[in-house]
C-alpha cells in the first residue's frame, strides 16, 4: 500500500487547526492528542527516509531498485583517443619457447629463416620457496669451533620470511579476510600450515613497526591546512565503540575509542593543536576546538531533499539549487594566472553570500518557530521543532562554515574524503562482526591508516607492507 506523506502531513495540519479551535478540550486531552500527532509524524518520517534524503546507507533502503542505465547516443566501447589498458607484450619474457616449422609438411624448395612471429602468455606460479642457510663450522687444533654468522634476521632453525608476513597481513588487514580463510589459503595454495596465533603475531609485528609512522602522520595532520574528520560505530568484544578518522589528500589517521566526543578526540592528540580548517558533518564536539570549520554540504543536500519531499518546504528546493549552482560556479572559476583556481572572486563570493542570506530570510517566513500550545504548562528547554526548522536554524547560524568551500579553494564542497576513508571499516564489520579485543581494533586502525596513506601517495599496499617488514619507510615520508 502506497501512502502519500504530503497528503498525511496536510491532514495533520488540519487536525492541529481544529484542535486549536476547540475550547472545551481539557489540557490533559490536548496533551494526549499532541503526543499522538507527534508519534504519527515520527513514524511517517521513519518510513519515508532513505539514502537520498538522510544519512541512511543505500544498502538499507527498503525495496531499493537498481538504477537503470539510460541509453546514450554514444557508440559502445572506448572514446576515440582514449588510451586503453589492455595487456601489452614485455621486452624480456621469463621464458622463450622456439617453435620450428615442420619442414616435412612444406612443398619442395629452399627455405631460409627470416624471423619469428611472437605471442606471449601471462601466467603466475604459486609455489613455496624454502631457503636453507648452511653456516660453515671450522674447528682448530684445540677443538674450538668457529661458526659463520647467519644473515641478519635469521635467528631460528625454521621461521617465516618477510614475503609470507607481507602476504598474510595484506590478506588480513587490506583484503579483510578472516584468519581462518587466510589459514586455508596458505595451507591449500602453498602447503604452509600457519596457525591463527602466528597470523596474529604478523599483524602485531606490523603494528609495532608502524608506531613511528603513526606519529609522523599525526604531526603532518596537525600542520595541515585542511583536515577531514568523521567517525563511525564499531564493535569491540560485542560492545559499542567508535572509529575516529582524521585525513586529507596525503595522510590518514584512524583511532578506536569507547567514546564518540571530545574525550576521544583529545586522546587522539591532533585536534587540540590543529589550527587549520576542519571539515566535518556538524558533530557538535568538533566545535570545541579552536580552528576554522567547514560543513559537509552533501549532508545538507540530503536533509534539504527530505525537507522538500517530505515536509513540502519550497525554500529547501531553492537552497539545493543554490548550493549545487554555487559548487558548479566554483569548479568553473578561472583567472589569467591559474586556469583553474576553484575559488570565486571576492565580488562573486559576496554576491553568493547575499543570495544565501536572502534565501534564509525567506525560509524563516515559510518555516517559522512552532506556535505555543494553548493551556500547556511551560517546559524547560527549547520547544519541539520539525526537522526542517532545525536544519534551517543550523544553516542560518553557521553560514560562514556552509559557504567555506566558495571562499577558500582548499576546502571541498563535501566531507566525502573522510567518508571514503572509513567506508571499508563497515565492510570489515560485516565480514567479521567485531574485533575480539581493543588491541585488535588498534592494530586494524594503525595498519589501515598506513595503507590508506601509502595509497594516496602512489605506493601499492603490497609494496608498503613489504617496506614495513624490511624496516624501511616509504619515499614520500620526509625525515
Amino acid at each position: 500500500m502506497q501512502v502519500d506523506p504530503q497528503l498525511i502531513d496536510a491532514h495533520l495540519k488540519k487536525v492541529r487547526k481544529q484542535i486549536a479551535k476547540e475550547k472545551d478540550i481539557t489540557p490533559s486531552l490536548h496533551a494526549i492528542l499532541e503526543v499522538l500527532i507527534m508519534l504519527i509524524s515520527l513514524l511517517l518520517g521513519r518510513g519515508t527516509t532513505n539514502s537520498s534524503n538522510s544519512s541512511i546507507a543505500p544498502s538499507q533502503d527498503q525495496n531499493r531498485l537498481k538504477p537503470t542505465r539510460k541509453k546514450s547516443a554514444r557508440p559502445m566501447g572506448g572514446i576515440k583517443g582514449h588510451k586503453g589498458g589492455n595487456l601489452q607484450k614485455i621486452a624480456n619474457p621469463d621464458k622463450v619457447c622456439i617453435i620450428k616449422v615442420d619442414r616435412t609438411s612444406l612443398p619442395k624448395g629452399n627455405y631460409q629463416e627470416v624471423g619469428f612471429e611472437t605471442r606471449q602468455v601471462f601466467d603466475i606460479e604459486i609455489i613455496r620457496k624454502v631457503v636453507e642457510y648452511q653456516a660453515q663450522i671450522l674447528e682448530d687444533e684445540n677443538a674450538k669451533r668457529f661458526i659463520a654468522p647467519f644473515p641478519n634476521g635469521v635467528s631460528r632453525p625454521t621461521q617465516y620470511g618477510n614475503q609470507i608476513k607481507t602476504h598474510a597481513v595484506y590478506l588480513s588487514q587490506y583484503q579483510l579476510l578472516p584468519l581462518e580463510r587466510v589459514q586455508n589459503y596458505f595451507a591449500q595454495q602453498f602447503g604452509l600450515p600457519i596457525s591463527e596465533t602466528t597470523l596474529l603475531s604478523f599483524n602485531e609485528q606490523a603494528f609495532t613497526k608502524l608506531a613511528a609512522f603513526e606519529q609522523q602522520a599525526k604531526q603532518a595532520l596537525i600542520a595541515a591546512k585542511v583536515v577531514h574528520a568523521d567517525e563511525t560505530g564499531i564493535n569491540i568484544n560485542a560492545k559499542r565503540h567508535w572509529l575516529h578518522s582524521l585525513s586529507n589528500n596525503q595522510w590518514t589517521y584512524f583511532y578506536p575509542h569507547k567514546k564518540r566526543g571530545t574525550v576521544a578526540m583529545d586522546d587522539m592528540a591532533v585536534l587540540p593543536e590543529f589550527k587549520g580548517i576542519l571539515c566535518h558533518d556538524h558533530w557538535k564536539p568538533y566545535y570545541t576546538y579552536d580552528c576554522q570549520h567547514a560543513l559537509c554540504n552533501a549532508h545538507h543536500l540530503r536533509e534539504l531533499t527530505y525537507a522538500h519531499e517530505q515536509e513540502n518546504m519550497r525554500w529547501a528546493k531553492q537552497m539545493i539549487e543554490f548550493l549545487v549552482g554555487t559548487n558548479h560556479q566554483v569548479k568553473s572559476a578561472k583567472n589569467s594566472e591559474n586556469m583553474l583556481t576553484n575559488k570565486l572572486t571576492n565580488k562573486q563570493f559576496q554576491a553568493a553570500k547575499l543570495d544565501y542570506k536572502a534565501l534564509i530570510k525567506k525560509a524563516h517566513l515559510e518555516c517559522p518557530e512552532p506556535p505555543p500550545v494553548p493551556n500547556q504548562v511551560k517546559k524547560r528547554g527549547r520547544p519541539k521543532r520539525t526537522k526542517s526548522r532545525n536544519l534551517l536554524i543550523r544553516l542560518d547560524e553557521y553560514q560562514e562554515d556552509v559557504l567555506r568551500f566558495a571562499e577558500n579553494n582548499l576546502v571541498p564542497f563535501s566531507n566525502n574524503l573522510a567518508e571514503r576513508d572509513i567506508r571499508m571499516t563497515k565492510v570489515q564489520q560485516k565480514i567479521s562482526g567485531c574485533f575480539r579485543t581493543h588491541k585488535g581494533g588498534e592494530i586494524f586502525c594503525r595498519i589501515r591508516g598506513y595503507l590508506s596513506t601509502c595509497r594516496k601517495n602512489g605506493v601499492s599496499s603490497t609494496d608498503a607492507l613489504g617496506l614495513v617488514f624490511k624496516g624501511e619507510i616509504p619515499g614520500f615520508v620526509e625525515g
